[in-house]
Protein backbone atom coordinates (compact mmCIF):
# COMPACT_ATOMS: atom_id res chain seq x y z
CA UNK A 1 0.00 0.00 0.00
CA UNK A 2 1.06 3.60 -0.58
CA UNK A 3 2.76 5.01 2.51
CA UNK A 4 1.28 8.26 3.82
CA UNK A 5 4.69 9.97 3.80
CA UNK A 6 4.97 9.23 0.05
CA UNK A 7 1.47 10.40 -0.86
CA UNK A 8 2.59 13.81 -2.17
CA UNK A 9 5.44 12.29 -4.21
CA UNK A 10 3.12 9.61 -5.61
CA UNK A 11 0.65 12.33 -6.61
CA UNK A 12 3.38 14.23 -8.46
CA UNK A 13 4.46 11.02 -10.18
CA UNK A 14 0.86 10.36 -11.20
CA UNK A 15 0.68 13.82 -12.75
CA UNK A 16 4.02 13.14 -14.50
CA UNK A 17 2.62 9.92 -16.02
CA UNK A 18 -0.70 11.39 -17.22
CA UNK A 19 0.96 13.10 -20.26
CA UNK A 20 2.53 9.79 -21.36
CA UNK A 21 -0.30 9.16 -23.82
CA UNK A 22 0.30 12.60 -25.32
CA UNK A 23 4.03 11.90 -25.60
CA UNK A 24 3.39 8.50 -27.21
CA UNK A 25 1.04 10.16 -29.70
CA UNK A 26 2.83 13.41 -30.48
CA UNK A 27 6.60 13.13 -30.09
CA UNK A 28 7.11 11.60 -33.52
CA UNK A 29 4.52 13.78 -35.30
CA UNK A 30 7.24 15.96 -36.98
CA UNK A 31 8.92 12.71 -38.14
CA UNK A 32 5.91 11.26 -40.00
CA UNK A 33 7.06 12.43 -43.48
CA UNK A 34 10.66 11.30 -42.83
CA UNK A 35 9.55 7.86 -41.59
CA UNK A 36 7.69 7.33 -44.85
CA UNK A 37 10.69 8.38 -46.93
CA UNK A 38 13.15 6.30 -44.89
CA UNK A 39 11.06 3.12 -45.02
CA UNK A 40 9.76 3.71 -48.59
CA UNK A 41 6.11 3.58 -47.56
CA UNK A 42 3.11 5.85 -48.21
CA UNK A 43 1.84 8.67 -45.99
CA UNK A 44 -1.31 6.72 -45.13
CA UNK A 45 0.81 3.73 -43.96
CA UNK A 46 2.80 5.98 -41.64
CA UNK A 47 -0.37 7.69 -40.36
CA UNK A 48 -1.74 4.22 -39.58
CA UNK A 49 0.91 3.90 -36.81
CA UNK A 50 -0.96 6.69 -35.02
CA UNK A 51 -4.36 5.11 -35.68
CA UNK A 52 -3.18 1.70 -34.36
CA UNK A 53 -2.06 3.35 -31.13
CA UNK A 54 -5.33 5.25 -30.73
CA UNK A 55 -7.53 2.20 -31.37
CA UNK A 56 -5.63 -0.11 -28.99
CA UNK A 57 -5.33 2.61 -26.36
CA UNK A 58 -9.06 3.22 -26.53
CA UNK A 59 -10.16 -0.41 -26.71
CA UNK A 60 -7.90 -1.41 -23.81
CA UNK A 61 -9.35 1.24 -21.52
CA UNK A 62 -12.81 -0.30 -21.87
CA UNK A 63 -11.59 -3.41 -20.02
CA UNK A 64 -8.64 -2.16 -18.00
CA UNK A 65 -10.73 -0.03 -15.66
CA UNK A 66 -12.62 -3.03 -14.26
CA UNK A 67 -9.39 -5.06 -14.01
CA UNK A 68 -7.72 -2.27 -11.99
CA UNK A 69 -10.79 -1.94 -9.74
CA UNK A 70 -10.49 -5.66 -8.95
CA UNK A 71 -6.75 -6.35 -8.87
CA UNK A 72 -5.25 -3.01 -7.91
CA UNK A 73 -3.38 -0.23 -9.69
CA UNK A 74 0.26 -0.37 -8.68
CA UNK A 75 1.79 -3.64 -9.93
CA UNK A 76 -0.15 -3.48 -13.20
CA UNK A 77 1.14 0.00 -14.01
CA UNK A 78 4.72 -1.00 -13.10
CA UNK A 79 4.64 -3.98 -15.48
CA UNK A 80 3.11 -1.77 -18.18
CA UNK A 81 5.89 0.82 -17.79
CA UNK A 82 8.56 -1.87 -18.18
CA UNK A 83 6.94 -3.38 -21.31
CA UNK A 84 6.42 0.10 -22.79
CA UNK A 85 10.15 0.80 -22.40
CA UNK A 86 11.13 -2.37 -24.25
CA UNK A 87 8.65 -1.74 -27.09
CA UNK A 88 10.07 1.78 -27.64
CA UNK A 89 13.55 0.31 -28.17
CA UNK A 90 12.20 -2.30 -30.61
CA UNK A 91 10.54 0.41 -32.73
CA UNK A 92 13.78 2.42 -32.79
CA UNK A 93 15.92 -0.50 -34.05
CA UNK A 94 13.60 -1.82 -36.79
CA UNK A 95 12.60 -0.70 -40.30
CA UNK A 96 9.77 -3.23 -40.51
CA UNK A 97 6.49 -1.29 -40.57
CA UNK A 98 4.50 -4.34 -39.44
CA UNK A 99 6.65 -4.77 -36.33
CA UNK A 100 6.14 -1.04 -35.68
CA UNK A 101 2.37 -1.55 -35.96
CA UNK A 102 2.61 -4.38 -33.42
CA UNK A 103 4.71 -2.33 -31.00
CA UNK A 104 2.38 0.66 -31.36
CA UNK A 105 -0.46 -1.69 -30.37
CA UNK A 106 1.63 -2.68 -27.32
CA UNK A 107 2.09 1.05 -26.63
CA UNK A 108 -1.66 1.54 -26.69
CA UNK A 109 -2.33 -1.28 -24.22
CA UNK A 110 0.48 -0.41 -21.78
CA UNK A 111 -0.20 3.33 -21.79
CA UNK A 112 -3.88 2.56 -21.12
CA UNK A 113 -2.92 0.57 -18.00
CA UNK A 114 -0.66 3.38 -16.77
CA UNK A 115 -2.98 6.33 -17.42
CA UNK A 116 -6.19 4.69 -16.12
CA UNK A 117 -4.38 3.54 -12.98
CA UNK A 118 -3.04 7.04 -12.31
CA UNK A 119 -6.41 8.69 -12.91
CA UNK A 120 -7.96 6.31 -10.39
CA UNK A 121 -5.25 7.14 -7.82
CA UNK A 122 -6.74 10.61 -7.34
CA UNK A 123 -10.24 9.26 -6.72
CA UNK A 124 -8.78 6.68 -4.32
CA UNK A 125 -6.98 9.14 -2.01
CA UNK A 126 -8.74 12.50 -2.44
CA UNK A 127 -12.32 13.59 -1.77
CA UNK A 128 -14.65 16.58 -2.17
CA UNK A 129 -13.36 19.90 -3.49
CA UNK A 130 -9.76 18.72 -3.45
CA UNK A 131 -10.69 15.85 -5.78
CA UNK A 132 -12.69 18.14 -8.07
CA UNK A 133 -9.74 20.51 -8.23
CA UNK A 134 -7.37 17.69 -9.20
CA UNK A 135 -9.80 16.29 -11.77
CA UNK A 136 -10.15 19.71 -13.39
CA UNK A 137 -6.34 19.80 -13.69
CA UNK A 138 -6.19 16.50 -15.62
CA UNK A 139 -6.50 17.91 -19.13
CA UNK A 140 -4.25 20.85 -18.25
CA UNK A 141 -1.49 18.52 -17.04
CA UNK A 142 -2.15 16.05 -19.84
CA UNK A 143 -1.70 18.83 -22.40
CA UNK A 144 1.96 19.10 -21.37
CA UNK A 145 2.49 16.06 -23.63
CA UNK A 146 1.10 17.58 -26.85
CA UNK A 147 2.87 20.88 -26.02
CA UNK A 148 6.37 19.60 -25.27
CA UNK A 149 6.52 16.32 -27.23
CA UNK A 150 6.38 17.56 -30.86
CA UNK A 151 8.67 20.47 -29.97
CA UNK A 152 11.29 17.99 -28.69
CA UNK A 153 10.51 15.60 -31.53
CA UNK A 154 11.16 18.27 -34.17
CA UNK A 155 14.68 18.82 -32.86
CA UNK A 156 15.35 15.09 -32.48
CA UNK A 157 14.20 14.52 -36.06
CA UNK A 158 16.36 17.33 -37.41
CA UNK A 159 19.46 16.24 -35.45
CA UNK A 160 19.34 12.46 -34.99
CA UNK A 161 16.48 11.10 -37.13
CA UNK A 162 13.08 9.63 -36.31
CA UNK A 163 14.43 6.71 -34.23
CA UNK A 164 15.70 9.13 -31.55
CA UNK A 165 12.09 9.97 -30.63
CA UNK A 166 11.47 6.40 -29.52
CA UNK A 167 14.80 6.13 -27.68
CA UNK A 168 13.76 9.24 -25.75
CA UNK A 169 10.32 7.76 -24.96
CA UNK A 170 11.92 4.54 -23.71
CA UNK A 171 14.43 6.43 -21.54
CA UNK A 172 11.70 8.60 -20.03
CA UNK A 173 9.58 5.53 -19.21
CA UNK A 174 12.59 3.80 -17.62
CA UNK A 175 13.24 6.78 -15.31
CA UNK A 176 9.59 6.94 -14.28
CA UNK A 177 9.62 3.17 -13.65
CA UNK A 178 12.47 3.54 -11.14
CA UNK A 179 10.75 6.48 -9.40
CA UNK A 180 7.44 4.59 -9.22
CA UNK A 181 9.19 1.55 -7.77
CA UNK A 182 10.82 3.74 -5.12
CA UNK A 183 8.06 6.13 -4.06
CA UNK A 184 4.63 4.93 -5.17
CA UNK A 185 2.35 2.14 -3.95
CA UNK A 186 -1.11 0.58 -4.07
CA UNK A 187 -4.04 2.97 -3.46
CA UNK A 188 -7.02 0.63 -3.86
CA UNK A 189 -8.29 0.05 -0.32
CA UNK A 190 -11.30 -2.17 -1.18
CA UNK A 191 -10.90 -4.26 -4.33
CA UNK A 192 -14.14 -5.10 -6.10
CA UNK A 193 -14.62 -8.79 -6.83
CA UNK A 194 -14.01 -9.47 -10.51
CA UNK A 195 -17.37 -10.58 -11.83
CA UNK A 196 -18.13 -10.37 -15.53
CA UNK A 197 -21.90 -9.99 -15.02
CA UNK A 198 -21.44 -7.23 -12.44
CA UNK A 199 -18.94 -5.43 -14.67
CA UNK A 200 -21.30 -5.68 -17.66
CA UNK A 201 -24.10 -4.25 -15.50
CA UNK A 202 -21.90 -1.33 -14.39
CA UNK A 203 -20.96 -0.55 -18.00
CA UNK A 204 -24.60 -0.79 -19.06
CA UNK A 205 -25.68 1.60 -16.29
CA UNK A 206 -23.01 4.10 -17.32
CA UNK A 207 -23.87 3.95 -21.01
CA UNK A 208 -27.62 4.25 -20.23
CA UNK A 209 -26.88 7.54 -18.46
CA UNK A 210 -27.60 9.74 -21.48
CA UNK A 211 -25.65 12.77 -20.34
CA UNK A 212 -22.60 10.54 -19.77
CA UNK A 213 -22.84 8.93 -23.22
CA UNK A 214 -23.42 12.27 -24.94
CA UNK A 215 -20.47 13.66 -23.02
CA UNK A 216 -18.26 10.92 -24.47
CA UNK A 217 -19.36 11.90 -27.98
CA UNK A 218 -18.53 15.56 -27.38
CA UNK A 219 -15.13 14.59 -25.92
CA UNK A 220 -14.49 12.52 -29.08
CA UNK A 221 -15.32 15.40 -31.41
CA UNK A 222 -13.23 17.88 -29.40
CA UNK A 223 -10.11 15.71 -29.32
CA UNK A 224 -10.58 14.64 -32.95
CA UNK A 225 -9.72 18.20 -33.96
CA UNK A 226 -6.33 17.88 -32.26
CA UNK A 227 -5.64 14.42 -33.72
CA UNK A 228 -6.69 15.64 -37.18
CA UNK A 229 -4.10 18.40 -37.01
CA UNK A 230 -1.47 15.91 -35.76
CA UNK A 231 -2.14 13.67 -38.76
CA UNK A 232 -2.15 16.44 -41.38
CA UNK A 233 -0.16 19.40 -39.98
CA UNK A 234 3.37 18.02 -40.60
CA UNK A 235 2.52 17.20 -44.23
CA UNK A 236 1.03 20.65 -44.81
CA UNK A 237 4.05 22.37 -43.24
CA UNK A 238 6.85 20.14 -44.55
CA UNK A 239 5.46 19.22 -48.01
CA UNK A 240 2.96 21.92 -49.03
CA UNK A 241 4.75 24.88 -47.40
CA UNK A 242 8.26 23.38 -47.80
CA UNK A 243 9.35 24.11 -44.21
CA UNK A 244 11.41 22.03 -41.73
CA UNK A 245 10.38 19.50 -39.03
CA UNK A 246 11.58 22.04 -36.44
CA UNK A 247 8.97 24.53 -37.71
CA UNK A 248 6.34 21.76 -37.53
CA UNK A 249 7.42 21.14 -33.92
CA UNK A 250 7.09 24.83 -33.04
CA UNK A 251 3.59 24.93 -34.55
CA UNK A 252 2.55 21.87 -32.52
CA UNK A 253 3.99 23.56 -29.42
CA UNK A 254 1.82 26.63 -30.04
CA UNK A 255 -1.29 24.51 -30.59
CA UNK A 256 -0.54 22.50 -27.47
CA UNK A 257 -0.50 25.79 -25.56
CA UNK A 258 -3.88 26.56 -27.13
CA UNK A 259 -5.30 23.29 -25.71
CA UNK A 260 -3.83 24.11 -22.29
CA UNK A 261 -5.23 27.66 -22.44
CA UNK A 262 -8.68 26.18 -23.09
CA UNK A 263 -8.25 24.08 -19.94
CA UNK A 264 -7.25 27.10 -17.87
CA UNK A 265 -10.24 29.10 -19.13
CA UNK A 266 -12.50 26.16 -18.26
CA UNK A 267 -11.06 26.03 -14.75
CA UNK A 268 -11.53 29.81 -14.35
CA UNK A 269 -15.25 29.65 -15.21
CA UNK A 270 -15.95 26.36 -13.39
CA UNK A 271 -18.80 27.96 -11.39
CA UNK A 272 -20.66 29.28 -14.47
CA UNK A 273 -23.78 27.48 -15.78
CA UNK A 274 -22.59 24.31 -17.51
CA UNK A 275 -24.72 24.24 -20.67
CA UNK A 276 -24.59 28.00 -21.20
CA UNK A 277 -20.79 28.23 -21.26
CA UNK A 278 -20.46 25.15 -23.50
CA UNK A 279 -23.10 26.42 -25.95
CA UNK A 280 -21.25 29.74 -26.25
CA UNK A 281 -17.99 27.84 -26.78
CA UNK A 282 -19.43 25.70 -29.60
CA UNK A 283 -20.91 28.81 -31.26
CA UNK A 284 -17.45 30.42 -31.23
CA UNK A 285 -15.94 27.32 -32.85
CA UNK A 286 -18.52 27.42 -35.65
CA UNK A 287 -17.69 31.11 -36.17
CA UNK A 288 -13.90 30.54 -36.23
CA UNK A 289 -14.11 27.63 -38.69
CA UNK A 290 -16.46 29.63 -40.95
CA UNK A 291 -14.05 32.59 -41.02
CA UNK A 292 -11.12 30.22 -41.64
CA UNK A 293 -12.81 28.71 -44.72
CA UNK A 294 -13.76 32.13 -46.15
CA UNK A 295 -10.30 33.62 -45.47
CA UNK A 296 -8.62 30.91 -47.58
CA UNK A 297 -9.90 32.76 -50.66
CA UNK A 298 -7.58 35.64 -49.71
CA UNK A 299 -4.67 34.25 -47.68
CA UNK A 300 -3.17 30.81 -47.01
CA UNK A 301 0.20 30.54 -45.27
CA UNK A 302 1.80 29.24 -42.07
CA UNK A 303 0.56 32.19 -40.01
CA UNK A 304 -3.09 31.85 -41.08
CA UNK A 305 -2.92 28.08 -40.49
CA UNK A 306 -1.60 28.43 -36.93
CA UNK A 307 -3.83 31.43 -36.09
CA UNK A 308 -7.12 29.72 -36.90
CA UNK A 309 -6.01 26.32 -35.56
CA UNK A 310 -5.01 28.06 -32.30
CA UNK A 311 -8.49 29.57 -31.82
CA UNK A 312 -10.22 26.28 -32.65
CA UNK A 313 -7.95 24.28 -30.33
CA UNK A 314 -8.57 26.69 -27.42
CA UNK A 315 -12.30 26.01 -27.77
CA UNK A 316 -11.67 22.25 -28.10
CA UNK A 317 -9.56 22.27 -24.91
CA UNK A 318 -12.32 24.17 -23.10
CA UNK A 319 -14.92 21.60 -24.14
CA UNK A 320 -12.72 18.63 -23.27
CA UNK A 321 -11.80 19.91 -19.81
CA UNK A 322 -15.44 20.51 -18.85
CA UNK A 323 -16.80 17.19 -20.04
CA UNK A 324 -13.85 15.08 -18.92
CA UNK A 325 -14.22 16.39 -15.36
CA UNK A 326 -17.95 15.68 -15.52
CA UNK A 327 -17.58 12.12 -16.84
CA UNK A 328 -14.85 11.09 -14.36
CA UNK A 329 -16.71 12.38 -11.30
CA UNK A 330 -20.05 10.87 -12.35
CA UNK A 331 -19.40 7.40 -10.86
CA UNK A 332 -17.02 7.69 -7.86
CA UNK A 333 -17.66 4.10 -6.67
CA UNK A 334 -16.25 2.75 -9.94
CA UNK A 335 -13.58 5.36 -10.62
CA UNK A 336 -11.23 3.29 -12.79
CA UNK A 337 -14.13 1.79 -14.74
CA UNK A 338 -15.64 5.22 -15.44
CA UNK A 339 -12.24 6.61 -16.39
CA UNK A 340 -11.51 3.61 -18.59
CA UNK A 341 -14.89 3.72 -20.32
CA UNK A 342 -14.62 7.47 -20.90
CA UNK A 343 -11.06 7.42 -22.23
CA UNK A 344 -11.55 4.17 -24.11
CA UNK A 345 -14.74 5.14 -25.89
CA UNK A 346 -13.31 8.55 -26.80
CA UNK A 347 -10.20 7.06 -28.41
CA UNK A 348 -12.11 4.34 -30.27
CA UNK A 349 -14.62 6.81 -31.68
CA UNK A 350 -12.03 9.40 -32.67
CA UNK A 351 -9.75 6.73 -34.21
CA UNK A 352 -12.37 5.78 -36.76
CA UNK A 353 -13.61 9.35 -37.16
CA UNK A 354 -10.21 10.86 -37.89
CA UNK A 355 -9.10 8.02 -40.17
CA UNK A 356 -12.38 8.28 -42.10
CA UNK A 357 -12.22 12.07 -42.40
CA UNK A 358 -8.56 12.01 -43.53
CA UNK A 359 -9.52 9.59 -46.30
CA UNK A 360 -12.09 12.13 -47.52
CA UNK A 361 -9.90 15.21 -46.88
CA UNK A 362 -6.27 14.02 -47.30
CA UNK A 363 -3.28 15.78 -45.67
CA UNK A 364 -2.80 18.25 -48.52
CA UNK A 365 -3.38 21.87 -47.54
CA UNK A 366 -5.07 24.27 -45.11
CA UNK A 367 -8.42 24.07 -46.94
CA UNK A 368 -8.73 20.32 -46.38
CA UNK A 369 -7.84 20.82 -42.70
CA UNK A 370 -10.53 23.51 -42.39
CA UNK A 371 -13.14 21.14 -43.85
CA UNK A 372 -12.07 18.49 -41.31
CA UNK A 373 -12.52 20.99 -38.49
CA UNK A 374 -15.96 21.87 -39.87
CA UNK A 375 -17.11 18.23 -39.72
CA UNK A 376 -16.19 17.89 -36.03
CA UNK A 377 -17.53 21.31 -35.02
CA UNK A 378 -20.91 20.65 -36.66
CA UNK A 379 -21.13 17.23 -34.98
CA UNK A 380 -20.34 18.90 -31.63
CA UNK A 381 -23.00 21.55 -32.24
CA UNK A 382 -25.60 18.88 -33.04
CA UNK A 383 -24.93 16.89 -29.85
CA UNK A 384 -24.81 20.08 -27.74
CA UNK A 385 -28.21 21.10 -29.15
CA UNK A 386 -29.67 17.69 -28.23
CA UNK A 387 -28.21 17.96 -24.72
CA UNK A 388 -29.55 21.49 -24.35
CA UNK A 389 -33.07 20.38 -25.31
CA UNK A 390 -32.87 17.40 -22.95
CA UNK A 391 -31.70 19.63 -20.11
CA UNK A 392 -34.53 22.14 -20.68
CA UNK A 393 -37.07 19.32 -20.71
CA UNK A 394 -35.67 17.96 -17.43
CA UNK A 395 -35.82 21.41 -15.82
CA UNK A 396 -39.47 21.85 -16.90
CA UNK A 397 -40.43 18.44 -15.50
CA UNK A 398 -38.71 19.27 -12.20
CA UNK A 399 -40.51 22.63 -11.93
CA UNK A 400 -43.89 21.02 -12.62
CA UNK A 401 -43.35 18.40 -9.92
Amino acid sequence: MLKEKNQRTATLLAFALLPLSGFATDIYIPSLPSMGTDMHISAIQVQLTLTVFLITYGTSQLFIGSILDSFGRYRMSLIALFVFTISCVLIAVTHNIYLIYLMRAVHGITVAFIVVAKRALFVDIYKGKQLQNYLSMFTIIWSAGPIVAPFIGGYFQNTFGWQSNFYFLGGLAAILFVLELTYSGETLAKPVKFNVKRIARVYADMIKTTSFSMGILILSFAYSMVIMYNMTGPYIIEHHLQLTPVIAGYCSLILGLAWMLGGFISKAVISKPFYTKLSVNIALQVLFVGIMIVSLNFVSNLYSLVFFAFLIHVCAGFTYNNYFTYCLSKFPDNAATAGGLTGGAVYIILSFLTYGVIKVFPAKDERNLSYSYLVFVLLSALVMYILYRMNRRAVKLTSVQ
